[in-house]
């Protein structure tokens, strides 16, 4: 029977990619569609694509598929050729990373879920079927002109907080479950303008487009393939990026420039900044914007204190983590939730 999942340890797996010499193309993709059995899908997904030696993590469930992974450049092709295989997944658009040096996985992780994306959606008659209408680089380009046009940012406070489209709304969260009624809420006063939701990919924004609809919205767009896929277009065209700053992704990289400007701040002293990082302090990991200066103070930490924690022999530091619960790690202003120990 073929193993079905990875039994290397991860700190050899780290060093194998490292040791790869061939380029690898990251790309992420998502499709809503019904799956009958999502663990025989699984199961048929991750021997096919193990087999092209590709890495990454993808979700799988009756609603669909997310994936984020890496594929090397040799086996890009058959990778395609597989994928498009699959009857609902025939000509599906695949966004290539733009800022990247194909070391974002190091190993294949493919998950059963409830749902490919977390919505906290409980109403039986809502449909991903009735959803907002795409719009591409130049039409988002076009429709920002417009004054009617309202711009709201589906993804959480520290992808916002590094990179925007200029007039976007924030609906100020962590987690999609708790966006979308918010993003209805707020909304109400704008229920007759053109609205357009994004996100990262465009997993988000779809199904965001498809709840501002069921909830009694009407001229509701979301863009295409989300800010990664709008780099990419805008890029070709030769188009002005309305997009400013960084795009927030979730693999090592934690981040694609998109455009130079910088508009985050560093976390520990202010200066421009937006690089993120997870402090190395193994019983932290706080996920939080550090600078240069910074990164060299504390060694990668968040705080002095974890900087010493982190300087201690590996056994103390073991000692320490006993019993710790980080839960997520993520330092955000917008709910202040502003941990002592991380100012300078």
């Amino acid at each position: 029977m073929a193993v079905l999942h990875n039994r290397v340890s991860q700190a050899e797996l780290k060093q194998r990619l490292l040791e790869e010499t061939e380029k690898r193309i990251t790309i992420s993709f998502y499709q809503y569609f019904p799956i009958a059995e999502p663990q025989q899908f699984r199961d048929e997904l991750y021997k096919a694509l193990n087999a092209l030696h590709v890495f990454g993590r993808i979700y799988v469930a009756q609603e669909g598929i997310n994936a984020q992974i890496s594929v090397p450049e040799s086996n890009l092709e058959a990778f395609k050729n597989y994928l498009w295989s699959i009857q609902p997944l025939n000509g599906l658009r695949l966004n290539i990373a733009v800022d990247d040096d194909g070391k974002s996985f190091w190993v294949l992780k493919i998950k059963v879920r409830d749902k490919v994306v977390a919505d906290g959606i409980s109403d039986p008659t809502f449909s991903m079927e009735n959803k907002g209408r795409y719009v591409n680089a130049k039409e988002m380009n076009e429709l920002l002109k417009d004054e009617s046009t309202v711009v709201i940012d589906m993804r959480n406070h520290y992808e916002y907080e590094v990179g925007h489209f200029t007039s976007a709304i924030e609906i100020p969260s962590d987690t999609f479950r708790e966006q979308l009624p918010m993003a209805v809420d707020m909304m109400k006063e704008h229920k007759d303008k053109n609205i357009i939701m994004y996100c990262t990919g465009g997993i988000r924004c779809e199904k965001a487009s498809a709840y501002m609809l069921h909830s009694g919205f009407k001229n509701v767009y979301h863009l295409e393939g989300g800010i990664i896929n709008y780099a990419r277009q805008a890029k070709e065209a030769g188009l002005e990026s309305k997009f400013i700053g960084k795009n927030f992704v979730f693999d090592d990289r934690l981040g694609e420039r998109i455009t130079e400007d910088v508009i985050a701040k560093c976390h520990q002293c202010g200066q421009p900044a937006d690089t993120h990082t997870n402090c190395k302090n193994d019983g932290c990991h706080l996920l939080f914007i550090q600078c240069e200066a910074c990164a060299g103070k504390y060694d990668g930490c968040c705080s002095a204190d974890c900087k010493t924690v982190y300087n201690l022999p590996p056994e103390e530091q073991a000692e320490l983590r006993k019993g710790i619960d980080k839960g997520r790690m993520v330092f955000n202003k917008s709910k202040q939730r502003l941990r002592p120990r991380l100012n300078a």
